[in-house]
């Protein structure tokens, strides 16, 4: 093992931009990297970059005619066909949107294969996990999918068994789609119910087809969800599943919107629950994986108050210098925050809601709890398919 951990970065991803009035705004990929530097993590893991995705690595999920209308889209973006979810209010085409996609899907796929050769233990992309691309579409603010796309690499280079976890708020829907019959790779995706947040998808009730039946694992919360409750879910689902698949590699998608102050979503999680997620993956990752950890990005709307936050300590988490929730931030990147968006930034690593605390499932449910209604029918659903008592 050449080194512990690498930081996947290319400054070009911030050219990811769809236009001054969307939610995605690429200044919190920019915010996150000053960040990390501010509080020294860099240090502690090699920031490397990636080739991009060719066309031969996208075709791996992405068809051949999806992959050709991004092109022509990014060479042409008033040409955007529609029909690909391109041009689109939540996907509006811009020039060079296939090049910046490719390169953002290539750190990905880069991370997977440098966990996978054994030049890292982990590799963070917190510029990926754009998981709600299809493999003939747009969809979601993603163009190019490479959560799917690094599990497909795996899945190329010999891994047997990928297991994928999906934290953000939105149901991880591309990944799910492109490993929906497939055995080798188990999807879990912890979302907000989709009777009241896109992409709709992401029932209990989704559980894989054919060979892959049982795979596909999702626990749908209801809107308000705070940190007990997501907490307890996760907990109550994931490392059991995980426990019992035992992957080779485990992928994660860290998606910042859960929180209580992102502007598209209406679960009302803490910073402080994320980063004990995220500490839950690492260690997950060391139990039954070998170590193995890809880590990815994903949504996140409040781009100075939560993201850089957020994806800073998945960055420390998986250097093996966890920042400590009471860190004070550097006034130096404070400085820059207020330089480049005129807004406050926040003073430290915390919502000053660690130690977070659950309930463990164990200790018996509630049936008219409808947090525990959302934990009961993803077990009902899924583990009896897969061998476990409900």
């Amino acid at each position: 093992m050449s080194g512990r951990a690498q930081l996947m970065w290319d400054e070009a991803v911030t050219g990811y931009d769809f236009g001054p009035d969307h939610p995605m705004d690429p200044v919190r990929l920019e915010l996150t990297r000053k960040l990390v530097g501010a509080l020294g993590l860099d240090r502690e893991l090699a920031v490397v970059g990636a080739k991009p995705a060719g066309d031969s690595t996208l075709r791996l999920v992405h068809r051949e005619d999806y992959v050709e209308a991004v092109k022509a889209a990014s060479a042409d973006p008033a040409a955007a066909d529609q029909g690909y979810g391109l041009g689109t209010t939540d996907d509006p085409a811009f020039p060079g949107m296939h090049e910046v996609s490719s390169v953002i899907a290539g750190l990905s796929v880069g991370a997977a294969e440098a966990v996978w050769r054994g030049d890292a233990l982990h590799a963070v992309n917190f510029a990926g996990g754009l998981h709600h691309a299809m493999p003939g579409g747009a969809s979601g603010f993603c163009i190019y999918n490479d959560a799917s796309l690094a599990i497909a690499r795996l899945l190329e280079l010999g891994a047997e068994r990928v297991a994928y976890v999906d934290v953000d708020v939105h149901h991880g829907d591309g990944v799910q789609a492109a490993f929906w019959e497939d055995p080798r790779v188990l999807t879990i995706s912890l979302h907000e119910h989709p009777r009241t947040l896109f992409p709709q998808t992401g029932w209990p009730e989704e559980t894989g087809a054919g060979a892959g039946e049982g795979s596909a694992v999702n626990v749908a919360l209801p809107a308000g969800t705070g940190d007990a409750g997501w907490l307890r879910a996760f907990h109550a689902v994931v490392p059991e599943l995980i426990a019992d698949f035992r992957p080779d590699v485990l992928v994660t998608q860290h998606g910042a919107d859960t929180h209580f102050e992102d502007p598209l979503a209406h679960l009302a999680v803490s910073l402080d629950a994320q980063r004990a997620v995220q500490v839950a993956c690492h260690e997950l990752a060391h139990e039954y994986a070998g170590g193995k950890w890809v880590a990815l990005g994903g949504g996140g709307y409040a781009v100075v108050e939560v993201v850089p936050r957020s994806w800073a300590h998945l960055v420390g988490i998986a250097a093996g210098r966890e920042v400590a929730p009471e860190t004070v931030i550097p006034e130096s990147w404070r400085a820059e925050v207020f330089a480049r968006t005129r807004q406050l930034a926040p003073m430290r690593m915390s919502d000053g809601r660690w130690p977070v605390s659950w309930r463990e499932w164990e200790a018996g449910y509630d049936p008219a709890d409808r947090l525990d209604q959302a934990v009961l029918a993803t077990r009902r659903a899924v583990f009896p398919l897969r061998g476990l008592l409900a």
